[in-house]
């Protein structure tokens, strides 16, 4: 019986253009809903936005713009990467649709304020636009935010508060006992950690800005003097996509979530804060956080300074959808930080892409094209469970790395069973051979579906039409 599936990338700040961190989250997410559709369950699958927020505001004003101008230019940059990841999500949701996410954001707030959750006071503090967030002294590393380098600014004014501490050991219990999955375990252990320390209040609103353009922040119910902070806007967009607060019916259907995907810079948000929301509006926890590591080039971290930062949009100029799809996937775990350079990425490309699949695809389909009158048209078997069990367990890379298992497997029956001069000597059972290695190629081509659809389509085609398919992936020297 199908399932359903709801999976969900963060959203991602529109100050800037993406990189490779938001390509790797988007992908893996990708993957994950691909092959839940290829086992036949419902999935829904959310990326978006996140655009009530200073940074943007700083970053349009940085370049002369109108913010609402400038959002849509970055969103539509979003869109088209997202586009040449090959991404195959069901909505994309802006913090900005006063239609679709402002309702619910509202209504999610009123039962916040029907449990006694929110209160007001006077808040002085260190905040770090960069992180939207206030810190504290212990967060910082020489004065500075350790991610962003930037001093924090010092801010006193009245805000309202959430009751984060009143959560506190609930949510503990459900993360100890798994019912609030958080993967990996390293993950799981710093949450819990940080539970032990004990959760403070949070500041959920700040006053409106004099010269923030109307439709730019979620008026707080009640007091339009106050804007929505992060946590009631952001957090809620979850929810809000599939329509809570106003009877929407994929609220009904697809909620609880099955697994949100993030950077690890996030877990305290959505391991803390986004499960005392939900426990306070009396809303069901999701099952799952895939939390994984960052990327860095040559074991640093990526900067302009250092020269190393590598542009997603130019390795699919040069390489191709699929061949990026294919590393983010293979070489970087998602649970723990990964590495890529310009050398390793070609390098990888050349021995596994070029020499490897594309040249064990030419090598079959060469072989049946001269031997065998008829395309195939082989059943689909259900997967192998070493591949199941690592997509059912967010192993992306493991699952992967199975199917590579195969590849090399085929090409070392082709280099034993030499069907090109069994041919000549024994037509029927040199046939025989090249049958089954196109059987065989096919279902690498099906377990290559969720990583690399386009290439899986390609090769799936030529099968069953008999013909050799293009160059997949031609060599790069």
């Amino acid at each position: 019986m199908a399932k359903t599936f709801y999976i969900t990338t963060p959203i991602f700040y529109p100050n800037a253009k993406l990189h490779l961190g938001h390509a790797y989250t988007t992908t893996v997410s990708d993957i994950l809903a691909r092959y839940q559709r290829l086992v036949g369950n419902e999935v829904y699958f959310l990326t978006g936005s996140d655009e009530n927020t200073q940074k943007m505001i700083d970053a349009a004003r940085k370049e002369g713009k109108d913010p609402i101008i400038f959002l849509d230019e970055i969103v539509d940059k979003f869109a088209s990467l997202f586009g040449e990841l090959n991404i195959s999500y069901d909505q994309f949701i802006r913090t900005t649709d006063q239609q679709k996410h402002w309702p619910g954001a509202q209504a999610l707030w009123q039962k916040l304020v029907a449990a006694g959750d929110i209160y007001k006071k006077e808040y002085e503090g260190l905040y770090c636009v960069g992180h939207e967030a206030f810190v504290t002294e212990k967060d910082l590393v020489d004065g500075k935010c350790p991610d962003h380098g930037v001093e924090p600014q010092f801010l006193k004014e009245e805000n309202y508060f959430f009751k984060l501490s009143k959560y506190t050991n609930v949510i503990k219990e459900k993360i100890e006992s798994d019912e609030f999955s958080v993967v990996p375990e390293s993950r799981k252990n710093e949450i819990l950690s940080l539970l032990n320390e004990g959760l403070q209040d949070v500041s959920f609103s700040r006053p409106r800005k004099a010269d923030w353009p109307q439709s730019l922040g979620i008026p707080v119910p009640g007091d339009d003097t106050q804007v929505m902070y992060v946590w009631c806007d952001a957090l809620a967009n979850y929810i809000t996509a599939l329509g809570y607060g106003q009877g929407g019916e994929l609220f009904a259907k697809f909620w609880p979530a099955q697994v949100h995907v993030m950077g690890k810079d996030i877990l305290r948000f959505h391991a803390a804060i986004w499960p005392a929301m939900l426990l306070s509006a009396g809303v069901p926890l999701p099952k799952s956080l895939l939390v994984h590591g960052f990327i860095t080039s040559g074991g640093k971290k990526m900067s302009k300074t250092l020269g190393n930062v590598i542009d997603p949009e130019e390795l699919l100029a040069e390489y191709g959808t699929d061949a990026v799809r294919y590393y983010l996937a293979r070489h970087i775990s998602p649970f723990e930080d990964g590495d890529i350079t310009r050398e390793a990425f070609k390098d990888a490309y050349n021995a596994d892409l070029a020499n490897g699949l594309g040249n064990l695809a030419a090598r079959v389909m060469q072989l049946a094209q001269t031997h065998l009158e008829n395309g195939t048209h082989p059943e689909a078997a259900p997967f192998p469970k070493e591949y199941a069990e690592a997509l059912e367990n967010f192993e992306v890379h493991k699952a992967l790395g199975f199917v590579f298992e195969q590849v090399g497997a085929l090409d070392q029956k082709i280099t034993q069973t030499e069907p090109f001069k069994v041919v000549k000597t024994d037509a029927a059972a040199g046939k025989k051979i090249i049958f089954e290695l196109t059987q065989e190629l096919y279902t690498i081509a099906r377990l290559l579906g969720p990583f690399t659809p386009a290439v899986s389509e390609a090769l799936k085609q030529a099968i069953v039409e008999n013909k050799k398919p293009e160059n997949l992936f031609p060599r790069k020297d």
